[in-house]
């Protein structure tokens, strides 16, 4: 029984089309069958017919029905606005045909509340002396050097050491480098490791006693005591450069060779950077207020495909990053359905916001024209400097322009 959301259609297929199909599948099968006294493919197709049955012919022939079936189906729902793949099912077969029921799953009937006069205001953007002097100060840490030092080890300072690990008195595997360099208070060893460097002169050597955490990955060291013999080779600290000409040479930003001019460009960057933060979380809010006042019974399947669109796009960042999906699966402990599940709620609300701007636009009666929708494809191929039929390639050709603007006209009724 399907349930309010969805639509069975039983499409059957007999008659000539199907004694076709199953012909078909007799030549296909009677190529393979192994049957004494003939070589493939040369027994009567009566003798064929004696061995292997009429009904092992079924299922390749059914097969073959599947495009037509679900050509016919399109064509006699073309009115119908169905939200996801159709589900197939092989619903009878026979000799005398096949019965295909396809479940559609129908865009839900979506009731809209207040959306308009929301009383949601966007963050004022206000970019403070403190933040620009933070931004400076990061920059300046960019073209930061490291260089020797005299004096003793300090938090902070980077130390070239060698060092050895023991348990027992006896060295253990892995616990052992030379001229490693360990930024002190990075906390990249084992605890209390870093700590007890301080204060040590370079080319002297010490014994550091450890405890390796009750979580470390090897276990016969997990919650061990252990002994380093440690030596300091060298030590650096880093020296930040100062303002000057030098600086503003490296730094390479047209225009800017005072500190006044660098606090100006600062603060510019700064305002875009959060107007952007404030017009993106304005925009989450409105959609957010908005879809409260929503009532939409979402079919499931929506949700999972929507899912499924999320982890492909997640997959291709981490391929940027150099990673698999099954490599992140392996360092975070975790599988495809963990992610799923993680997903779930950011589907579930992404295809709300879709379906209540989608009702918004209808609502409104928003249309974009194909004059429009070129002519914001042509702004956007020149925007990423593309051809303009590559970049309607890409984006999925003028539909999906027409349907973005669609979406930003609603956007902006939610803004009035």
């Amino acid at each position: 029984m399907a349930n309010k959301n969805e639509k069975e259609i039983l499409i059957k297929v007999e008659g000539k089309e199907w004694q076709e199909k199953l012909d078909k599948a007799y030549e296909k099968a009677s190529k393979k069958a192994k049957i004494d006294g003939f070589r493939p493919g040369k027994a009567p197709k009566e003798i064929f017919l004696k061995k292997y049955g009429k009904q092992s012919l079924y299922y390749d022939a059914a097969d073959m029905c599947v495009n037509s079936a679900y050509d016919k189906m399109i064509e006699e729902n073309q009115n119908v606005e169905i939200v996801a793949q159709p589900e197939l099912y092989l619903n009878s077969i026979d000799e005398n045909g096949v019965e295909f029921k396809f479940v559609l799953t129908l865009k839900p009937t979506v009731k809209l509340g207040k959306y308009k006069g929301l009383n949601v205001k966007k963050d004022e953007v206000k970019v403070t002396k403190k933040e620009i002097n933070e931004t400076i100060e990061n920059m300046k840490k960019r073209f930061a050097e490291n260089v020797e030092k005299d004096g003793k080890v300090e938090n902070g300072d980077i130390a070239i050491i060698d060092f050895e690990g023991f348990k027992d008195g006896v060295a253990f595997e892995g616990g052992k480098s030379e001229n490693y360099s360990l930024t002190i208070g990075s906390n990249t060893f084992i605890p209390g490791f870093e700590e007890q460097l301080i204060g040590m002169n370079k080319g002297e050597e010490k014994e550091i006693n450890v405890t390796f955490p009750e979580d470390y990955h090897s276990a016969e060291l997990k919650g061990q005591p252990a002994t380093f013999k440690v030596k300091i080779n060298e030590i650096k600290t880093i020296k930040i450069p100062e303002i000057n000409e030098e600086f503003f040479e490296d730094l390479g930003l047209e225009g800017v060779n005072t500190i006044e001019e660098l606090e100006k460009q600062v603060k510019e960057n700064l305002t875009i950077q959060k107007e952007q933060t404030a017009e993106n979380k304005y925009l989450d809010d409105l959609l957010e207020t908005a879809s409260k006042n929503v009532e939409v019974d979402i079919p499931h399947i929506m949700i999972h495909e929507e899912i499924d669109r999320m982890i492909k796009q997640y997959e291709e960042n981490l391929k940027m990053q150099g990673l698999t999906l099954k490599q992140f699966y392996q360092f975070t402990n975790s599988d495809e359905q963990a992610l799923k599940d993680q997903m779930h709620e950011e589907a579930e609300k992404r295809v709300l916001y879709r379906l209540m701007l989608e009702e918004i636009a209808k609502e409104e009666k928003i249309e974009i024209t194909d004059e429009q929708a070129e002519e914001e494809a042509q702004k956007l191929a020149e925007k990423y400097k593309m051809d303009k039929a590559e970049f309607l390639k890409l984006f999925g050709g003028l539909e999906m322009v027409k349907y973005d603007l669609m979406m930003r006209g609603a956007m902006e009724t939610l803004k009035k």
